[in-house]
């Protein structure tokens, strides 16, 4: 497979050097093309080859059908991770026995754990793959597969090709699974504009079993009345909604009700009322059990609960009440953190409630601002906090989300190329989103992001032609609530060093790093007594042995994100007894770390969660911060070894004399920074400083 993929390479560069005529334009989508089929096979091949490790794993082999079963159930609890895994093994089981009935369903399973997981892409590749063997029945396959066709289709607002999708999966569809199907359809037709056909699908729903369900449905019915024009009717079935009881969830439903009569009011052009609606709704919200909940997905409603909290801001925004837009902001931060886990793992109560704007100035120091930007579809909002108030900012760029996502992509991509144009860039975008907020140089930022921004490097925006970590000593935090209770649990920390580096992994899953290893011993110098554990000895046991002790945790290893259950993203501590043994965010969840006052990750992209419409999901960033770790350090992009070590060992230098963290992070970026050869924001910028901005070491 390399080989085929190199061979693509040069007609590929080919084609984008001469993409100015139509031949070329033509011959580069070939490429692409012959690219996106190559990756859509190494797809398959790599779940195929990891269910065949899994499955010789296993002590009792079982039936590939079992496996589909686990991957459904695993599936509808949340476990999309492990869903993809039971799947996986089916997939195996099905190719070495040539079950070509099995190899339908387990493509089936897997695409319907990307859809439920929001990983769209892959999942249409695993729902094409599974109408191809449809099997003994096939309505257990094509109509469940057309269904995820078109819930991505939806998803993505493409409402007609959604439509066909439905239509196709209600003919091929079991009758036990049809009315989920026409359920979708109606609110796909709902978006699309027919409005006609909309209530004929509805009408002809039989009424379900299930209460969540009919709550659900009647959602739908009232979506359909706002869609026709009908406000004061909408408002009165959402009021009934509200009114009902759903067994053992009934604030959830009561809280999307909620959301009804406040689009209702607002429809009726009655904001105050509205914006009253919501905040209840979020109360709701604040209350109700954070657990997946498959049917918004069977009934078609893909409800991002954060665009309640968003809808919120925007109206508090545009009725002029910044404190209480800014306090909502806050609020969906700690509710995106309480959906990521779901019940499957513990979290930390710190960091389920936020504190509001006027407890947060009261906290905050007189040369200290917080700076909190919250993304909406249509446009971005910030709030500048300081010790003597708050104020809402208005960009004159809107910045629709969209928008910030491909502004953030491309100068990601300028920074990981290394590219020369990319101080320029930093120039522009400090122009959009630093300019407006009207910072004056060396008073300290804690920034907040939100959405995209999450993977912006601010260090590396510029203004008044400097980069801002020449201008302001910052760092980042994913809540300000959460960064100012740990600064004030945890000011100060003993100088105590638990160090890992280089750990011995197999070669096939990544390189050696000797630079680790160096990194670790040369920083260990300024901490007399360092505990250090290199290559086979910088496992897992050691780690959870020895970290929940430790006052200062320094990890140098390989870590990868997941993107599909960001609770198994891991750092690669060594393998063990022959076998991978990986630090998962999920076991750090698991752990007290509230002794721990700083965890630095020196691994490439370890500080990336998963960025949908909302806030992160989650990363190592909330599991550390979560299991009680005061401060962390964690990178955007693969970073140099040389480059990392500088930056390391200025940093422990600092901490080890006393300077506070902030001014220590400032320091080594700068020291960094000061060499013509690292002088690019790529081997400075990736490490950001998060949690508690004012750690300092004493002695």
């Amino acid at each position: 497979m390399a080989t085929t993929a190199g061979a693509t390479i040069a007609p590929l560069t080919a084609a984008v050097a001469l993409a100015d005529t139509p031949q070329a334009m033509a011959e580069a989508q070939k490429v692409l093309a012959a690219v996106g089929r190559l990756e859509d096979a190494d797809t398959a091949l790599s779940m195929a080859a990891e269910g065949a490790a899994l499955y010789g794993q296993e002590k009792v082999k079982q039936d590939g059908y079992a496996y589909c079963s686990q991957a459904v159930e695993l599936a509808e609890q949340g476990e999309f991770r492990e869903s993809a895994r039971a799947a996986s093994k089916a997939l195996y089981v099905a190719l070495q026995s040539g079950n070509t009935d099995l190899l339908g369903k387990a493509y089936r399973d897997l695409a319907i754990a990307f859809s439920y997981a929001g990983q769209l892409e892959r999942a249409e590749q695993f729902a094409t793959l599974a109408l191809k063997y449809p099997g003994v029945d096939s309505t257990q396959v094509n109509g469940p597969a057309h269904k995820v066709l078109g819930d991505i289709r939806s998803r993505q607002g493409r409402f007609d090709e959604a439509i066909a999708e439905y239509d196709q999966a209600n003919t091929e569809s079991s009758a036990k699974f049809r009315p989920l199907v026409q359920a979708s359809l109606a609110n796909a037709l709902i978006q699309s504009g027919d409005l006609a056909r909309a209530q004929t699908t509805l009408n002809a729903l039989p009424p379900p079993t299930d209460a969540a369900q009919r709550a659900q449905l009647q959602r739908t019915r009232g979506k359909l009345l706002l869609a026709e024009g009908k406000p004061s009717e909408a408002l009165t079935l959402y009021q009934q909604l509200a009114a009902s009881t759903v067994n053992g969830d009934a604030g959830f439903y009561r809280a999307w009700a909620l959301d009804g009569v406040s689009r209702s009011e607002q429809a009726l052009g009655r904001d105050t009322e509205a914006a009253q609606a919501l905040d209840q709704a979020i109360g709701e919200f604040d209350q109700a059990r954070a657990r997946f909940r498959s049917d918004n997905f069977k009934m078609g409603l893909f409800s991002d609960l954060q665009s309640v909290f968003e809808r919120a801001i925007a109206l508090h925004s545009k009725l002029g009440q910044a404190d209480q837009a800014f306090d909502i902001s806050e609020r969906s931060r700690a509710r995106a953190l309480l959906d990521a886990v779901a019940e499957r793992a513990p979290v930390n109560t710190g960091e389920t409630s936020a504190l509001d704007a006027k407890a947060l100035q009261a906290m905050l120091k007189p040369d200290e601002i917080v700076v909190a930007y919250h993304s909406l579809a249509d446009h971005l909002t910030a709030w500048v906090l300081s010790h003597d108030g708050i104020r809402e900012v208005k960009f004159p760029v809107a910045l629709p989300r969209a928008d910030l996502v491909r502004l953030v992509d491309a100068y990601r991509n300028a920074l990981i190329r290394v590219s020369p144009n990319a101080p320029a860039v930093s120039d522009k975008i400090g122009q959009l989103l630093l300019a407006p907020l009207q910072i004056p140089a060396d008073k300290r930022l804690i920034i907040v992001p939100h959405g995209p921004l999450h993977y912006l490097p601010f260090q590396a925006l510029r203004l008044d032609g400097k980069y801002l970590i020449e201008r302001n000593p910052m760092s980042i935090a994913p809540s300000i609530s959460i960064a100012a209770r740990l600064a004030e649990k945890t000011p100060t920390t003993q100088p105590q060093l638990l160090a890992f580096g280089n750990p011995t992994i197999n070669p096939e899953v990544a390189d050696p790093l000797p630079g680790a290893e160096q990194e670790v011993r040369e920083l260990s110098q300024q901490f007399p007594g360092a505990k250090l554990f290199f290559k086979d000895q910088a496992n897992k046991d050691n780690f959870e042995q020895n970290a929940p002790h430790a006052r200062l945790v320094h990890i140098a290893a390989h870590a990868m994100a997941d993107t599909l259950d960001p609770l198994h993203s891991k750092v690669l501590l060594a393998d063990e007894n022959g076998r991978p043994n990986y630090l998962e965010a999920k076991d750090v969840l698991g752990l007290n770390l509230s002794n721990v006052a700083m965890v630095a990750l020196s691994a490439c992209e370890s500080g990336l969660g998963r960025v949908e419409n909302g806030d992160e999901v989650l990363g190592f960033t909330r599991s550390f911060l979560s299991a009680g770790t005061s401060t962390l350090l964690a990178s955007l992009w693969p970073v140099s070894d040389a480059a990392t070590e500088k930056l390391m060992t200025t940093l422990y230098a600092d901490l080890a004399k006393g300077v506070e963290v902030q001014d220590a992070m400032r320091d080594a970026q700068r020291a960094v920074l000061a060499d013509p050869k690292t002088a690019h924001p790529y081997f400075w910028a990736p490490f950001n400083l998060i949690g508690n901005w004012r750690l300092q070491v004493t002695r």
